[in-house]
C-alpha cells in the first residue's frame, strides 16, 4: 500500500525542492562565469545543470508533493482539480521562501554576499513575450502528459523542455514566479532586476492561461490524472 503523506510533508518537499532548484540555477550560473568568458558556453553550462537538477529534484520529490516547485504549476493543478485550493496556502509560501533561500545559499557557497540585489535588466517586450511562450509551453508539457498514459515521463520532459527553452527564449525561460522572485537576490549571471521580475509575473500568468487552454484543447478529458502519485498520498487536512 502506498504510504500516505501529511500536507506538511508536501509543503516541506516544495520548500526543499524549490530551494534546490534555485541553488542549481544560480550556483551553476556563478560557476559558469568563472569557467568561461564565452556567453554561449556560460548559458550552456547553466542550462545543462538546471535541466539535470530538475530531473533529479522532480524524481525525488514527486511522490511527496508532486514536485511542482512552481507557483504557476500549483495554481494550474488546482484549476484542473488535481488538488484542493486550500493546499495552496501551504504550497505557495513554501515555494517562495525556498526559492529565495536557495539563492542565498548559492551566493554564500560561492563566496559572495548572501544577498545582493540584481541589476540585470530583462525588461523588454521581447522578454515578456518569451515568458508567455515559455510558461505556456511548460504548462502544456506538464498537464498534457499528466492527463495521459505518458505521465511517468513528466520529469524527463520538464527537464528537457526547460534546458531547451534556455536557448529558444530570449528570457532564458524563467516560467516560474517563485524562482523569478528568488533570482532578484543575486547580482550574478542568473539574476534579474526587481522591476524586470515584477514585469515577468503577469506575463507568466498569461502564459499559464494559454497553457490551460491548449491543454484542454488537446486533452479535453475531464478525468484529470494527478501531476504525480502525491495527489493520491496527501492526507485530508483534517488529519494534519
Amino acid at each position: 500500500m502506498t504510504r500516505r503523506h501529511r500536507l506538511w510533508r508536501a509543503c516541506v518537499a516544495e520548500f526543499l525542492g524549490t530551494g534546490m532548484l534555485t541553488l542549481a540555477v544560480v550556483g551553476s550560473g556563478i560557476a559558469a562565469t568563472s569557467l568561461s568568458a564565452d556567453a554561449g558556453v556560460q548559458l550552456a553550462i547553466n542550462a545543462a545543470a538546471t535541466g539535470l537538477a530538475l530531473y533529479v529534484i522532480i524524481t525525488v520529490f514527486a511522490p511527496v508533493s508532486g514536485a511542482h516547485l512552481n507557483t504557476v504549476v500549483s495554481l494550474v493543478d488546482a484549476v484542473f482539480g488535481g488538488r484542493p485550493w486550500r493546499h495552496l496556502a501551504g504550497y505557495l509560501p513554501a515555494q517562495f521562501v525556498g526559492g529565495i533561500l536557495g539563492v542565498v545559499l548559492a551566493n554564500t557557497i560561492f563566496g559572495r554576499s548572501p544577498v545582493s540585489i540584481s541589476t540585470a535588466d530583462r525588461y523588454s517586450s521581447a522578454h515578456l513575450a518569451a515568458e508567455i511562450v515559455a510558461t505556456a509551453g511548460l504548462v502544456l508539457v506538464i498537464f498534457t502528459l499528466s492527463r495521459g498514459a505518458a505521465h511517468k515521463n513528466v520529469s524527463v520532459a520538464v527537464a528537457a523542455y526547460i534546458a531547451a527553452a534556455y536557448f529558444f527564449t530570449s528570457s532564458t525561460s524563467f516560467a516560474n514566479p517563485a524562482v523569478t522572485i528568488g533570482r532578484i537576490f543575486t547580482d550574478s549571471f542568473a539574476g534579474i532586476s526587481p522591476i524586470s521580475a515584477l514585469a515577468f509575473l503577469p506575463a507568466q500568468v498569461v502564459g499559464a492561461l494559454i497553457g490551460i487552454a491548449a491543454t484542454v484543447l488537446l486533452s479535453p478529458s475531464r478525468q484529470v490524472a494527478s501531476t504525480s502519485r502525491a495527489d493520491q498520498t496527501l492526507e485530508d487536512e483534517r488529519a494534519v
